[in-house]
């Protein structure tokens, strides 16, 4: 009740109680001068690595007070903790997030920016409070607890954004003008594709074989996951290529990517998903069977019915692990098909034409039969005066103006959209998954019977022709993790 109390104090707090506006802040303190009765006090969760602009950017150049840091290791300089603790010298220090939580009690944002399998039980217990929730990519790590973060941000009235901070890139503008202009006709296939995983996958699981560090908090880091002994071949990066704890390549980069076709084709739920994927052979013959990793490649294939900015059933078919699709005719043979040297691409093939963009959105290019090519060049100072942190910014900015706001309504990622796409990404790894079901037939012979194609009703968030591939829509959470809205 005191948040809430604050909260609309900070929203008010320009208007007077007569309606009339008092004096503006910036002519007692100065242009760009913010009241302490208007900053929120703001948390972050996870610090290094990408969780460090996170919390920096959503400072807004120290506009807001950041008042709490969380990580699982508070002395860690490698990966950018201290340097955060140095910027917010201020903020109280936590390794448990929950204890964050129950102190801060005049907390009103966060942002959360922990390895994916932790992602979903912070961001429940934050809106449970009423925080508004700023949750890295992808929202969720499987595709039950996307639905559950979109559910309980309606329940609570939180404030939310996703980190896929190319959706609030200009490039993305452009790209929804030419599809609204009609500017390549009927879409029926696009391909996303990524040089991902840039860390080592497909290998055989790691060996427990290292001391915990003296700072770290282990079973922190663990979570919901099953309670194993550390080793440094998870902690810090190289998670992302273990089912326990990350989502792979397609976790990783397809929240930026797919949000491309996803957002301007106006999509819903897929109707079904296929896949394969590369093997690795450590002797003649037998492929190595690593159930609890991702594969060193894949390709997935997503289906999804027409829609009201494109009228004909579309298929969006999905590349990792240095896989590209083919060069099409209308794209100069010379010209790269994505952004020069970053190894991300999205294509959009269209009856008249087809658009391309590189991650986040960037230099979306169209090409027509007989027609010049049109660039946007998005990384210019003209054309991107809103860089990544306008992102986080217009993010509190709508949690000052409140739930039922347009600023909240505006946003790019809020999890009404960021749920749905989530989930859209995470089929793909439930293919992939199912891909490796397998069942003995004699000795040393494999039936594999999940490589089909799965059919699903998003609705019910179910495969209808395989039950085996709905142990994937959820997991197995360690006691005192679980999540619940």
């Amino acid at each position: 009740m005191a948040n809430n109390t604050r909260r609309d104090f900070i929203k008010k707090a320009a208007v007077g109680a007569t309606g009339f506006f008092i004096v503006p802040r910036h002519v007692v303190g100065g242009t760009g001068f913010t009241a302490p009765s208007d900053q929120l006090n703001i948390a972050g969760i996870g610090i290094g690595g990408k969780g460090k602009s996170d919390i920096i950017y959503a400072s807004v150049k120290d506009r807001e007070r950041v008042v709490a840091l969380c990580d699982i290791d508070p002395e860690d300089k490698k990966n950018g903790v201290v340097d955060v603790r140095k910027a917010f010298p201020k903020a109280k220090i936590y390794t448990k997030f929950r204890k964050l939580l129950d102190e801060q009690k005049d907390l009103d944002a966060v942002t959360i920016s922990t390895p994916d399998h932790t992602h979903a039980v912070i961001a429940l217990e934050a809106m449970r409070r009423g925080i508004h929730v700023y949750v890295q990519k992808p929202l969720t790590h499987n595709i039950k607890e996307a639905r559950m973060l979109t559910e309980a941000a309606k329940k609570y009235k939180v404030v939310t954004q996703m980190g896929n901070q190319g959706a609030s890139n200009l490039g993305m503008v452009k790209l929804q003008e030419w599809i609204d202009k009609n500017m390549i006709g009927k879409i029926s296939r696009t391909y996303v594709w990524t040089n991902r995983p840039v860390w080592p996958q497909g290998i055989a699981v790691p060996k427990p074989t290292d001391k915990v560090p003296k700072n770290l908090d282990w079973d922190m880091w663990l979570g919901p996951a099953k309670k194993i002994p550390y080793t440094s071949a998870y902690h810090p990066f190289s998670w992302r290529g273990w089912w326990e704890y990350g989502t792979g390549a397609l976790g990783d980069m397809g929240c930026h990517l797919m949000d491309i076709p996803y957002r301007t084709l106006n999509l819903n739920y897929p109707t079904a998903v296929e896949c394969s994927v590369g093997s690795v052979f450590s002797k003649m013959w037998v492929p190595d069977y690593i159930p609890e990793g991702c594969p060193p490649s894949s390709q997935v294939v997503i289906n999804f019915e027409p829609t009201s900015k494109n009228p004909v059933p579309l298929t969006i078919t999905w590349l990792d692990g240095g896989i590209r699709p083919p060069h099409p005719d209308l794209i100069p043979p010379d010209e790269d098909m994505g952004q020069k040297g970053s190894g991300n691409g999205v294509i959009m093939i269209g009856e008249n034409g087809i658009i391309t963009a590189s991650v986040y959105g960037r230099i979306p290019k169209l090409y027509r039969k007989g027609e010049k090519t049109l660039a946007f060049e998005t990384d210019t100072k003209e054309n991107n005066a809103e860089p990544e942190h306008g992102h986080q910014r217009k993010w509190i900015d709508a949690c000052k103006a409140g739930f039922e706001s347009k600023e909240h309504r505006a946003l790019t990622s809020s999890f009404d959209y960021a749920g749905r796409m989530t989930e859209t990404v995470l089929m793909g790894n439930l293919a992939v998954r199912s891909y490796m079901l397998r069942r003995k037939v004699k000795e040393d012979s494999y039936e594999y019977y999940g490589r089909k194609k799965l059919l699903w009703d998003g609705d019910n968030m179910k495969i209808t022709n395989l039950e085996e591939a709905n142990q994937f829509v959820t997991r197995e959470y360690r006691k005192g993790w679980e999540v619940k809205i």
